[in-house]
């Protein structure tokens, strides 16, 4: 594996934090690593593998020398400086929105549609995390009998808004414990104890930004620009790690013998399915870890089709981001993928 130079960028938030985690665990090789952040956070250090890194500040200059920027940060200011990047030589792999369903943009979960990774201009998008969790569950099967249309609830933990969110279920808790009223700041209402059907804004039709992702990602990262999908998501007072229910109508029907043994076998999949030993998928079990669970596996005849339901957890922070990143740019490394020229201009 040719080594690297890697930067991560927003090194100081959740994500990017996970990012330099991931690098260590899975001995990503590198040959030098950099880490950068906004000008307050520049000068502070980071101990890694024994040694200390520094926080740079984050410019248009930083970028000379880097192969691989791995990006955390937020949409304005990944619009700002991830063109600059790809102008100065980088491959980006990019956790924002703003590339995700640019034509010119891959969008990559590596088990499923990891060749895609060829076909960049400079910019790899990385998935919305329910996308990328619901699609890891699922894509197995899809490339057995392709998926017609998906019914999905989605249980999001708070640590899907960051550092806020999960202070503020601590704190919330906190509060109302001590018989005080819950400080609201990071979602629309109170979290603690409670659920909020509204990730994103809401357009005419009723739907949440984040409940059109699924469908709109799917379609690109699964090669399939029929796939229907119809989504609900909901906030829940869980930590970490989100949770979802789906229900699949394929083109051929697939009994739920078929499902398992497809699941059993499926990458980045854990198969968990047995409720007489009370043993399913749970939040808490499948946090600070990259597999997907699966399972309360159940067919269902509806007229003439058979649908298939299941339910899934996973961390939305590694696997749903930070890993999912990681993932591609080994994939990079080991095609030897590293660009010679900007591509994107």
């Amino acid at each position: 594996m040719k080594k690297a130079k890697i930067a991560i960028l927003g090194i100081t938030g959740a994500v990017g934090q996970e990012m330099l985690n991931v690098i260590a665990e899975r001995q990503v090789p590198y040959a030098e690593l950099k880490l950068f952040a906004s000008k307050r956070s520049a000068g502070k250090k980071i101990n890694f593998q024994g040694q200390d890194l520094i926080i740079e500040e984050l410019t248009e200059d930083c970028f000379d020398g880097i192969d691989i920027v791995l990006s955390a940060l937020d949409d304005d200011i990944a619009r700002r400086f991830l063109p600059i990047a790809v102008k100065a030589g980088c491959i980006v792999i990019d956790n924002s929105s703003i590339y995700r369903l640019d034509d010119n943009v891959p969008l990559v979960v590596p088990e499923i549609n990891a060749s895609d990774i060829q076909n960049h201009e400079g910019i790899i998008a990385n998935p919305n995390c329910s996308t990328i969790i619901g699609l890891v569950a699922v894509a197995a099967l899809h490339r057995h009998t392709p998926i017609q249309s998906m019914i999905v609830a989605t249980y999001q933990a708070v640590s899907g808004a960051g550092v806020a969110g999960t202070n503020e279920l601590q704190t919330q808790i906190k509060e109302l414990l001590d018989g005080g009223q819950p400080t609201i700041n990071a979602f629309q209402h109170q979290i603690a104890y409670n659920l909020i059907p509204q990730i994103g804004g809401i357009n005419e039709a009723g739907d949440t930004s984040e409940e059109l992702k699924l469908q709109n990602e799917g379609r690109k990262i699964l090669h399939h620009p029929d796939l229907q999908v119809i989504c609900t998501c909901v906030r829940v007072p869980v930590m970490r790690s989100h949770s979802e229910a789906i229900t699949l109508f394929f083109e051929e029907n697939l009994s739920r013998e078929e499902v398992i043994a497809l699941l059993k076998e499926a990458p980045g999949v854990r198969y968990i399915d047995d409720p007489n030993q009370n043993a399913y998928p749970m939040p808490l079990d499948s946090s600070n870890q990259d597999l997907v669970y699966v399972g309360r596996v159940r067919e269902q005849k509806i007229g003439n089709q058979t649908a298939i339901t299941l339910w899934c957890c996973g961390d939305q922070v590694r696997k749903g981001a930070a890993t999912n990143a990681v993932q591609i740019v080994e994939s990079i490394v080991v095609e030897k993928a590293l660009p010679t020229k900007p591509r994107l201009q």
